[in-house]
């Protein structure tokens, strides 16, 4: 009998969704919550002298497929390795959210005065999504945490951890040439994915939440079973 090919291991679907789930309270309830306070501006002179290029933001929108697709490789790999992925990027989630309330920070953007569908979309991006929540960059951090995901992943060829090194780059590039984000932000999004993994390598906690996420799942499939 032919196996059924599942997108993920059933036990990797409750974590998947805590962790999207954070994300969305990590970045919006810190909003709501200091939209009255000050906000520092912590860019630099050579945040300056970078140039505002409207059409990067196709790359900087660009970087949902990407989170998506590697998101379910990181997810997809052992048991072992998935847990230490999506619990680190849970943690830093965590750390986000702890910024944003502790340290918020804004920016200064520029003026779009052209009128091609870049600048278009640039406005669109500015009316969408406030100068808030920068510091450090969900974006370069999940963006990071996509090439993490395959970066030791034996299934995974070469070309494509290669190209995932590459488009993560460039996300992080986006993010400073759309006036989304400055350096410091890029750089603490990228070290904040690197020390988590870390972390969670070096403790037990990936244990802890797989140990956790199996309780409930096996909770939730007892709860389906047919009564005898």
């Amino acid at each position: 009998m032919q196996k059924k090919y599942q997108i993920l291991p059933k036990i990797m679907w409750i974590p998947l969704f805590i962790t999207i789930t954070f994300n969305c309270i990590a970045y919006y309830i810190p909003r709501l919550i200091m939209a009255d306070k000050i906000h520092y501006n912590i860019s630099s002179a050579i945040d300056e002298q970078i140039p505002f290029l409207p059409w990067t933001i196709i790359i900087y929108w660009g970087c949902y497929l990407f989170w998506i697709v590697n998101y379910v490789i990181g997810c997809r790999q052992s048991k072992e390795e998935a847990f230490r992925f999506i619990s680190a990027d849970l943690i830093a989630k965590v750390v986000c959210m702890i910024c944003f309330l502790v340290i918020p920070t804004t920016n200064i953007r520029p003026v779009v005065e052209g009128h091609s569908i870049w600048d278009e979309a640039m406005r669109l991006l500015y009316r969408v999504d406030a100068a808030d929540n920068l510091f450090p960059s969900i974006h370069c951090l999940t963006s990071w945490f996509s090439f993490i995901a395959v970066r030791k992943n034996e299934k995974i060829p070469k070309w494509y951890k290669c190209a995932s090194f590459f488009i993560a780059v460039s996300i992080c590039i986006s993010t400073l040439t759309t006036k989304q984000h400055v350096l410091l932000d890029v750089f603490a999004g990228v070290a904040l994915a690197e020390a988590s993994y870390q972390f969670v390598a070096e403790s037990k906690i990936s244990k802890y939440y797989c140990c956790i996420i199996s309780k409930i799942s096996n909770k939730i499939v007892r709860r389906r079973l047919p009564s005898e």
